[in-house]
């Protein structure tokens, strides 16, 4: 007999439930019949074709944010159901939202088990046992910023579709039945992460069967129907417009057109319309013009502590005076470039010169921090 407590089956049906900022409840999903009961093997192959060729690209990006010799492997793209998919995942896991939100619009999150989560804030923020608090979750949402970004690029090139895009990507912390996943069968590819310390690490990216179906015949060459294809217009009856069509036929004045300028009784032609992404994207040509100004000086300056000083201590000062800054004795000094922090180093003698040994590169986080 029951003693009235909850089944940690049952807390789990429970959380799933539960909306946590948009990452509780699993979003119900149209009807699609593509990549759900059954999925076409062609089409997971082609996803994971896909997503293959985007690891190399990847694992520089992350590299160049962390500081760190990251490297990614896979991905291995299969179809599970909610239960199985929870079955494999740690309890608590960072749950990152990145929907696309049109090209091909729909569900897309990534998965990360909080250890691993932690390890790539601690490297993003260059702090051991970090917490994952609202900014660790705004620099993992950053990271799987640029994981879609660089699969956005690879996909707009691969398909020609130019309207891709993504909302941007909302991270939390939370139960593991309480990510929100796609509605029935669906896609996840699982990756292979090195963080540069050699333990291996494994994060999940899932996609909405639509979403995933859609990619997969763009990919393949085929139309998606949400591109704007029209239905066959053969099947419409004669329509008379205030003249008898086949009169005119028969008297050779027109053959008998359908909608679109196809025959009636035939497949009409129509094309969808690319818009322009909203993003912008330097051109190969922009990109390649960099080599025009490789040969321009810019001031690089080298400081080695900072501090401020009240105008009467200013005014007071003479030969002497001890100015004590702000950076402690052994500390790294910082390397500006047009007086913008781009990295830190220390100082070494070179014959009767200063001069600095870079230690550490800034990412690409501390840079925009101090723009800000």
């Amino acid at each position: 007999m029951s003693d009235g407590a909850l089944s940690q089956d049952e807390i789990d049906a429970l959380l799933a439930g539960v909306d946590s900022s948009g990452l509780g409840a699993s979003v119900q999903a149209a009807p699609s019949a593509t990549m759900t009961a059954g999925p076409p093997e062609g089409d997971r192959q082609a996803l994971q074709n896909f997503l293959a060729s985007t690891v190399e690209a990847q694992s520089s990006n992350l590299s160049m944010m962390t500081g760190a010799a990251v490297t990614i492997k896979g991905p291995q793209v299969s179809f599970s159901g909610r239960d199985a998919f929870l079955s494999s995942l740690p309890d608590t896991v960072t749950a990152v939202k990145a929907d696309f939100s049109s090209g091909f619009p729909g569900e897309h999150s990534f998965i990360i088990p909080e250890v691993t989560a932690r390890a790539i804030a601690s490297l993003m923020n260059k702090e051991e046992n970090i917490t994952l608090d609202e900014m660790a979750m705004s620099v993992l949402g950053e990271v799987v910023s640029q994981l879609v970004g660089t699969q956005i690029t690879s996909l707009t090139d691969k398909t020609g579709n130019k309207s891709i895009a993504s909302v941007s990507p909302e991270a939390a912390n939370v139960p593991k039945a309480a990510a929100a996943l796609p509605a029935g069968e669906f896609p996840c590819a699982v990756y292979q992460l090195d963080l540069g310390d050699g333990n291996v690490h494994q994060i999940w990216e899932v996609f909405g069967a639509s979403v995933a179906g859609d990619i997969a015949r763009a990919l393949n060459g085929q139309a998606s129907p949400g591109a704007g294809a029209m239905p066959n217009m053969g099947a419409m009856p004669n329509m008379g417009m205030g003249m008898d069509m086949g009169a005119m036929q028969g008297m050779g004045a027109m053959p008998n057109m359908g909608m679109g300028g196809g025959m009636m009784g035939q497949p009409a032609s129509v094309q969808s319309v690319q818009f322009p992404n909203l993003v912008p994207r330097a051109s190969s040509q922009e990109a390649g013009n960099i080599g025009l100004i490789m040969d321009v000086y810019m001031e690089m300056t080298v400081e080695l502590g900072r501090t401020r000083k009240l105008i009467k201590e200013i005014l007071g000062m003479g030969e002497g005076t001890i100015i004590e800054l702000d950076k402690l004795a052994g500390e790294p000094v910082d390397i500006l470039v047009n007086h913008k922090l781009i990295a830190k180093g220390e100082v070494v003698v070179i014959d009767e010169n200063f001069g600095v040994r870079v230690t550490e590169i800034v990412s690409p986080m501390e840079r925009m921090n101090e723009m800000g």
